[in-house]
This record gives structure tokens, sequence and C-alpha cells, in this order.
């Protein structure tokens, strides 16, 4: 009996740790900074679960991030293009093909999340991720692959 219970035990945990390999929480604050500058995605995941949350206390129209994914070549294009989307847009051009999964902007105090098909990407493509808010992308960047 206690050996089944062990394997229970085992068994659930080892589920929970595997759950927690598809996500991650990006804090992000009013210094204008994400928490990491990598996420590695293991190939496992059918989806990967990112959390983006704002620990500063700025509103988001002063000092708003977002978490946004592209080809690493498409970051820029797509930070600049989303400038004349606007805030109600989240600052990302209205259905731009190049976005391959981005987050609502979200002032201080605020968390929201996206969650990814990992099957639409490549491990052998370059990606990063960064914050569409003009100007954040000089320093809110990182570099997100899929770990083989």
């Amino acid at each position: 009996m206690k050996s089944l219970y062990l394997i229970s035990v085992i068994t659930m945990f080892s589920s929970i740790a595997q759950a927690n390999e598809c996500e991650v929480t990006v804090t992000s604050n009013d210094a204008m900074q994400f928490d990491t500058s990598a996420i590695e995605v293991p190939a496992s995941c059918s989806e990967f679960e990112v959390t983006l949350q704002h620990s500063g206390r700025l509103p988001k129209m002063a000092m708003g991030h977002n978490w946004v994914l592209t080809t690493s070549s498409d970051a820029q294009p797509v930070a600049t293009d989303g400038i004349a989307a606007g805030p109600s847009n989240h600052y990302i051009k209205p259905n731009d093909s190049r976005v391959i999964a981005f987050t609502p902007l979200i002032g201080g105090g605020e968390v929201t999340s996206v969650t990814i098909d990992v099957s639409k990407l490549n491990s052998t493509e370059n990606y990063t991720f960064f914050c569409s808010f003009p100007g954040h992308i000089g320093i809110m960047k990182g570099d997100f692959s899929i770990k083989e």
C-alpha cells in the first residue's frame, strides 16, 4: 500500500514538472526591463504559455508593456509598424502576419498571458521576444528558442 501511494505521489509531481516546462512568467517593470533575456521551450511542448506581469506602478499609457514574438529579422520592423498602430492596438499593426504571438498592453500591477502553438515554430529559426511600446525594443528584448 505504501509503495502504491509513493508511485501516485511521484506520478503527480512528474506531471506537474512536465506542465511547468511548457510555461514561463516574465516580469516587466517601470525601469523598462524584462527579468529575462532568453526563453527556451522544450520541443516536447505542444503549447507554451507566457504570462507577463508588470511589477511597476505606472499606468500603461506612461509605461505600458506587452510581450511580442516574431522571427529575429522581423522584430524591429514589427515594432516600428506598431508605433503607427497605437495603444488601442497594443502597438501591433492589425493582422500583421509577422507576429507569431503577443499579449495585450498592460500597466503597473497588471498580468496577462498568451499561448503559443509550438508546432508552428521551427527549431532552426531565430526568434525574438520584445515589448512593442514605442522605444522599448531597444532594451526590452530577448532570444526565444526551441530546445530539441
